[in-house]
């Protein structure tokens, strides 16, 4: 490919449930991205989408050669997809946006020229998003659980859409846990960082994915295979309670030698046996956690698995 004809921005799009989405965001995303540059490329995900969203892609790919399909084997995770889309993306800048229209195509504008500012990273912040009531107050919890337990500042308005360089791609591709989410990982590998205010849209179809159950997953998964501060606050707890015990102890002592006061009986004793017996098998469930996430890392098995591609190689 000769050096005129590089392509200079990669739009990477998960793909589930939304395949009358398709071809409107087909048409949006031609139209804006025009504005910037003649060569791009348009590369779809199939995350097992249950609709027919793949003979969508594939009739679009056979419409345009700039639209590239990815089919993955079977439902591995929206994080998942974006992996596999950024793995085959070629352009110098990469875009990373939802399907839905939510994250609206004309927008890639303002992130493309925040980037000539000098940002390898630009992520668009949603001031008023158009999620239902119950979404937001979720995403909230989310990041304030994980920027606790993680130390770091997240802001919950910010999601996966985002521009990012060719170099900041490089780096994404050598991080290879199966614990996996885009923003977040961005945000760790720590290059220039800027956002910017984009408007958000309602859901174009369908709904989210992600219940609370998958929320709750993702929050856990996330905070375990980030931080082992659950482990560190677990020995702190550990040794408060030890603390409190020994003074407890000396109380009984004292209350009993010096004021003949006798000891309670089984009831306490009881009560005390059945609070530390939870907190010793909360404290192995936390153990077990991140033992899990050390056999999952051992397994070394692919983050995901193409069945097949609208186009050739790589």
């Amino acid at each position: 490919m000769e050096k005129s004809k590089k392509i200079h921005i990669s739009v990477v799009t998960p793909v589930y449930g939304c395949e009358n989405c398709l071809e409107l965001l087909y048409q949006r995303l031609e139209a804006t991205l025009e504005t910037i540059t003649a060569h791009f490329e348009i590369i779809m995900v199939n995350d097992a989408s249950p609709d027919n969203a793949w003979k969508m892609i594939q009739h679009l790919a056979s419409q345009d050669q700039r639209v590239k399909g990815i089919n993955l084997s079977r439902n591995f995770g929206q994080h998942y997809a974006i992996t596999a889309g950024l793995d085959y993306a070629k352009g110098e800048w990469v875009v990373v946006m939802d399907c839905d229209l939510q994250d609206q195509p004309e927008e890639i504008v303002k992130l493309y020229n925040k980037t000539q500012e000098g940002f390898d990273v630009v992520f668009g912040r949603r001031y008023a998003r158009q999620d239902n009531y119950f979404k937001q107050l979720g995403s909230k919890l989310f990041y304030k659980v994980y920027g606790y337990f993680t130390e770091t500042s997240v802001d919950n308005t910010v999601a996966n859409f985002s521009i990012i360089a060719k170099k900041v791609v490089k780096e994404f591709r050598k991080l290879s846990e199966h614990s996996r989410s885009y923003p977040l990982f961005i945000n760790w590998l720590g290059f220039n960082y800027a956002c910017v205010d984009i408007e958000h849209a309602k859901r174009g179809e369908g709904k989210s994915a992600y219940t609370f159950r998958k929320l709750m997953h993702l929050a856990i998964d996330s905070i375990v295979s980030q931080s082992n501060k659950p482990l560190r606050l677990s020995i702190k707890f550990g040794f408060l309670m030890s603390f409190i015990s020994v003074l407890y102890a000396i109380w009984l002592t004292i209350r009993y030698f010096i004021y003949s006061v006798p000891v309670e009986g089984w009831t306490s004793v009881m009560v005390s046996i059945y609070f530390l017996s939870g907190l010793l098998f909360c404290n192995m469930g936390f153990l077990g956690l991140y033992i899990g996430k050390i056999f999952d890392e051992t397994k070394t098995r692919p983050l995901y698995i193409v069945q097949e591609t609208t186009f050739k190689g790589k």
